[in-house]
């Protein structure tokens, strides 16, 4: 049986394990406590460190974003937008059959809406370190439009005549950007269409004209014809090209000169006189009004333009036509002597470049066959009052006028 001494020992080392484990169980605590702090501290940290993060992914690229060759990465939308527009490359061009693909400064490659929507895909909360290379479509895109473009070929058809174009021979140089082809260097085309006017257009041409006297006399178009209006043919034919069209008309671009640009006299016969038309003889002092190949007016006695006058008074040769016809008009000008005046006549129908027309000459006294020689008029065909009213019912606006 244990001592009272062994009772009492043992009981001292009981408590001495109490006292131990309690001051464990303390240590465990505190320390349990300051680690539990330190974890909290520590997350802490991490949470305004992602919450910083994810604040600045909300305005900036992630670290690998290209758009368009140009790296972006943490910039913002506008930078990321500057930064493309002034480095990236947003044109082809092809240059006698040479691709090439560059930047044209004076074109805007991205706008910051089309930026804004690349942001949108790549954009994640944390940082993410994957690889986002956008490319601009338009440049791949241009390379097949110009290859399709400069193989296209066009028939130019103009007055009876086929021209073959072929893009790739008349355009040296195209660009393609901003979703459009653009021609910069057409000169072979517009001299092409130079060449065709002057084998084809009326405009300055000598032909022979049968008179309705019976005789034959070479006369030269002056203001009446008509050339290939080039600007017009060329735009034509560039639109063409792109939109794949085969056949171009050309009568639908023409030109003339004098009070109508239209052009006149294209597709008709007789020279592009057709069959109706005034003829004047100054020779004769004659004036005939030819309605679809009939004389209906013919006139023995006109005066034409003073022949012998010092002053540029005869009336000039050449095919013209009426430019309009107005009653009631008072004509001005300055006769030889420097003086004004100023003439009254029922009938106007002008139809040179420099103001001499058909009309009535109530004044003139003199209607002989020789008054054109030294008393004719300053240009002008002046016709018998009793007589103006039968040319003023036969003539057109646009009919050919034929002096010679």
């Amino acid at each position: 049986m244990p001592s009272r001494m062994d009772y009492h020992k043992k009981n001292k080392q009981n408590t001495k394990l109490l006292i131990g484990g309690a001051a464990a169980v303390i240590l465990i605590i505190i320390l349990g406590v300051f680690g539990w702090q330190q974890v909290k501290s520590h997350n802490a940290a991490v949470n305004a460190a992602n919450k910083k993060q994810a604040a600045f992914n909300k305005t900036h690229f992630n670290p690998n974003v290209t758009i368009y060759g140009v790296k972006v990465g943490k910039m913002t939308v506008a930078s990321a937008t500057k930064a493309i527009n002034a480095k990236a490359l947003n044109q082809v061009t092809d240059t006698d059959g040479k691709v090439t693909v560059s930047r044209n400064p004076k074109v805007e490659t991205i706008t910051q809406a089309q930026v804004q929507k690349y942001f949108d895909k790549q954009h994640t909360t944390l940082t993410n370190t994957q690889q986002y290379t956008y490319v601009n479509k338009d440049i791949d895109a241009g390379k097949q439009v110009l290859n399709k473009v400069l193989a296209a070929t066009v028939t130019y058809k103009v007055a009876g005549k086929s021209f073959k174009l072929d893009a790739k021979k008349y355009v040296t140089k195209a660009s393609y950007y901003k979703g459009a082809t653009h021609f910069e260097d057409v000169k072979k085309l517009t001299a092409k269409l130079e060449k065709m006017d002057s084998e084809v257009g009326t405009l300055g041409k000598k032909f022979k004209f049968k008179t309705p006297a019976g005789s034959t006399v070479t006369v030269t178009n002056e203001s009446y014809g008509w050339g290939i209006y080039v600007k017009s043919a060329e735009k034509a034919i560039l639109k063409a090209y792109q939109d794949g069209k085969a056949t171009i008309d050309g009568k639908n671009h023409i030109y003339g000169k004098g009070y109508t640009t239209e052009g006149l006299g294209y597709g008709k016969a007789n020279n592009g006189l057709g069959h109706s038309y005034v003829a004047v003889s100054i020779a004769s002092q004659d004036l005939w009004v030819v309605k679809n190949g009939k004389v209906v007016v013919s006139i023995p006695d006109v005066v034409t333009g003073t022949e012998n006058s010092t002053t540029g008074d005869a009336t000039p040769k050449g095919v013209w036509y009426i430019f309009y016809k107005q009653q009631g008009v008072t004509l001005r000008g300055t006769n030889d002597d420097g003086s004004a005046y100023a003439s009254k006549v029922s009938y106007w129908m002008p139809f040179t470049l420099t103001g001499c027309g058909l009309h009535d000459a109530s004044w003139r006294t003199d209607w002989s066959s020789t008054a054109y020689l030294d008393g004719g008029s300053h240009g002008c065909v002046n016709i018998r009052p009793s007589e103006i009213k039968s040319v003023w019912d036969a003539v057109d606006v646009h009919m050919p006028v034929v002096v010679f």
